[in-house]
Formats: C-alpha cells, sequence, structure tokens
C-alpha cells in the first residue's frame, strides 16, 4: 500500500508547469554538459565551476517549488486544521539545507 505523500497531488496552472519544466531542461543541458567535459579530459577547475553552477540552478528550481508549496498546499491545509504539514514542511526544509 502506498504512503499517503504518494497519494497526495498538486495542482499547477499549464504556467507553473512550464516554467518549473524550463527549468529542469536547463538543469538537464548543464549536467550534460559536465558529462561532456569529463569524458573530454576538462581542467578540474572548469568542470567544479560548471558543477556549482548547477547546484545553484538546483536550489533556484527548490526555491521556487518550496514557495509554492508553502503558499499553496502549506496554507490550506493549515486553515483546514492539518497540522501535521508543518512537521512537513519543517522535515523537507531540513533535507533542502543539508
Amino acid at each position: 500500500m502506498p504512503c499517503e505523500h504518494c497519494l497526495k497531488k498538486t495542482e499547477r496552472s499549464d504556467d507553473e508547469k512550464r516554467r518549473l519544466i524550463n527549468r529542469l531542461s536547463r538543469l538537464e543541458g548543464q549536467i550534460r554538459g559536465i558529462r561532456a567535459m569529463v569524458e573530454n579530459d576538462a581542467y578540474c577547475v572548469d568542470i567544479l565551476t560548471q558543477s556549482a553552477a548547477a547546484k545553484s540552478a538546483f536550489n533556484a528550481f527548490n526555491r521556487e517549488l518550496l514557495r509554492r508549496h508553502v503558499e499553496g498546499c502549506v496554507t490550506r491545509d493549515i486553515k483546514a486544521g492539518d497540522e501535521e504539514t508543518v512537521g512537513e514542511l519543517m522535515d523537507i526544509i531540513g533535507k533542502l539545507m543539508r
């Protein structure tokens, strides 16, 4: 039986989906570029620089998704009396800050 979180869904507007998918597509491109750098024996510092840029892009993706989660899902759940969502939020923030 799936966990209760696996059953939850978040409806997103077409614009929000497009923005998130665009960010992920750019990340995919960055990762492919880093892989090519490794395959082509690029200088370590150059690879690390690109890796730092990819990490920054991933952090930006997470910030946008987290903002939407707090403004939508968390706010909705608290208004409905589901305070467990606060614990869930704190858990995911802890994971993102590692």
